[in-house]
């Protein structure tokens, strides 16, 4: 069915329809807090001062098709990745030798090193972590005669985001083909979308669940005298992406019965204590709404300070050492955030030389180990004598690649024919920042349609990348698991041509699947 499906896939749209489509969608996501904040190029900052304004996220009319084997396999896969992202940050003196080449040329990866270094001296107040994750996905489709493959693109430690909206979008797509028998709307008839709706998104129950798990494990107040315990969520100055942050912490709040708080970077601190006195270093907020009141932070959960563009200045590094000295429970920790490096990920990949994957996967079944591995797409580091280098300055074999650097957040790899001249235009010695990877081929007859936030429709060929989320507690000082659940999902979706996908940086639309 898998040729039949792009073959005529989506349905076509009157101009009619396709109104009415965009409209419902518009109005639903409107009802529904599918919403992002406006970009400062679709409503400048004067037209909106007090940031009052949202529109709707970059969402697809219609969902995409994804082969079932794949999503059940990134699915069953995802406990096993969250306990081997838990076991690498336990390995500290390994998380050490990785870092070594890039401390030298990477102030970013050098800061983070610096600031777990300078906790460990002191010693650290928690040793519990908590990993928010997201693990990245193609369906590999080399050819239409093949059988798609899983093919993981990368694994995110920090600020996994859209588990919120992502939830809302299946909802979304899940309610226009549930359209009752003579509703003049919702999609043409097309054979999958017979008695088929997106699979069940519990992104956000289980994001938060891991976030409880935390709270709950964090025990009774540190403080003295005892103060209520809350979550504090940390996040960016001026976030677009805040009604996804809005979906947790509702759901903290009104289903766990937790107080959650949003407390900008720049301002932690300002509202956000350690007292001298106190050897267990409780972190003590302040709301500054409610100065008088005083409530003791559990869990610290970072939507910022992923980027160096997060650090302006050294106060930023001054409070980011002040979150990890805390007795609060990190996610991530600066030592599992630098696990989440695209160098990690490269070296768990390499075929040559020590098994990392299987040592860092040891009482788990050889069979699983090789269905992770078989996920890894090819990847190269750029040292003098490793294949990589060859690869990158020869165009023809640079075509089926792209350069990665340390960094979450998208906007920053390099593609195809660019690699060769990128990297002559920078020092030797800063090419071991970067790591090689083979470029994952999504089918090729793809299409779908996006309406972007700033209402502009848009349709055409698009690749799409499958996230599963999953959630892991463990103990950092003797690698013992408290929880470790897999739940829910995100598809994005980016128009052909385009070779970034980060939603936030305006690349890609939140999309759901159909399976097939």
């Amino acid at each position: 069915m898998g040729d039949s499906i792009y073959a005529n896939y989506p349905p076509p749209l009157t101009p009619a329809q396709k109104q009415y489509l965009v409209t419902t969608i518009k109005d639903w996501a409107t009802q529904n807090g599918l919403l992002v904040r406006p970009a400062p190029t679709f409503v400048p900052k004067e037209t909106d001062p007090s940031g009052v304004l949202a529109t709707n996220a970059p969402v697809t009319l219609f969902p995409s098709p994804f082969p079932k084997s794949c999503f059940d396999e990134a699915k069953a896969l995802q406990t096993v990745y969250n306990q081997l992202y838990a076991a690498i940050t336990c390995n500290e003196e390994w998380v050490g030798k990785i870092m070594e080449d890039l401390i030298d040329v990477d102030d970013f990866i050098s800061h983070l090193w610096k600031v777990h270094l300078s906790v460990k001296k002191e010693g650290y107040a928690q040793s519990l972590s908590l990993g928010l994750y997201r693990s990245d996905y193609m369906a590999h489709t080399p050819s239409t005669a093949e059988k798609a493959s899983l093919k993981q693109v990368e694994f995110n430690t920090i600020s996994s985001s859209f588990g919120g909206l992502s939830s809302l979008v299946t909802a979304l797509h899940t309610d226009l083909l549930n359209s009752p028998p003579g509703n003049p709307i919702a999609y043409p008839s097309h054979p999958l979308f017979d008695s088929n709706v997106p699979p069940e998104n519990t992104a956000v129950e289980t994001l938060s669940a891991g976030l409880a798990a935390a709270h709950n494990a964090y025990g009774p107040s540190k403080a003295t005298p005892s103060l209520p315990t809350c979550i504090l969520f940390l996040v960016q100055e001026n976030e677009r992406n805040t009604f996804d942050q809005l979906a947790l912490l509702r759901q903290l709040t009104k289903f766990h019965k937790i107080p959650v708080f949003r407390l900008l970077s720049s301002e932690i601190l300002d509202h956000t204590s350690i007292p001298s006195s106190n050897p267990s270093r409780p972190l003590i907020y302040s709301p500054p709404h409610s100065p008088d009141s005083k409530f003791e932070v559990t869990t610290a959960y970072l939507r910022c300070f992923y980027a160096p563009t997060d650090y302006k200045s050294e106060r930023d590094w001054e409070a980011r050492t002040h979150l990890e000295r805390s007795a609060a429970i990190k996610c991530p920790t600066v030592l599992n955030q630098l696990v989440g490096s695209k160098i990690v990920q490269q070296v768990l990949a390499e075929t040559d030389g020590p098994d990392h994957l299987s040592s860092f996967l040891s009482g788990t079944d050889s069979n699983t180990i090789a269905r992770v591995r078989e996920t890894f797409a090819p990847q190269y580091d750029l040292s003098s004598s490793g294949r990589g280098r060859e690869i990158a300055l020869n165009l023809n074999t640079a075509m089926n690649h792209v350069l990665k650097p340390q960094r979450e957040g998208g906007g920053n790899n390099i593609y195809k024919e660019a690699i060769p001249d990128f990297l002559r235009s920078i020092p030797e010695s800063e090419w071991k920042r970067w790591i090689l990877m083979e470029l994952i081929k999504p089918p090729s007859e793809a299409k779908n349609v996006a309406l972007r936030s700033d209402g502009e429709v848009l349709g055409g060929g698009v690749i799409g990348e499958l996230g599963v989320y999953g959630t892991i507690l463990w103990d950092q000082a003797d690698g013992k698991t408290l929880h470790n659940e897999q739940g829910g999902w995100l598809m994005r979706t980016k128009a052909k041509d385009v070779n970034e996908g980060g939603v936030a940086t305006g690349f890609s639309s939140l999309d759901s699947i159909l399976l097939y």
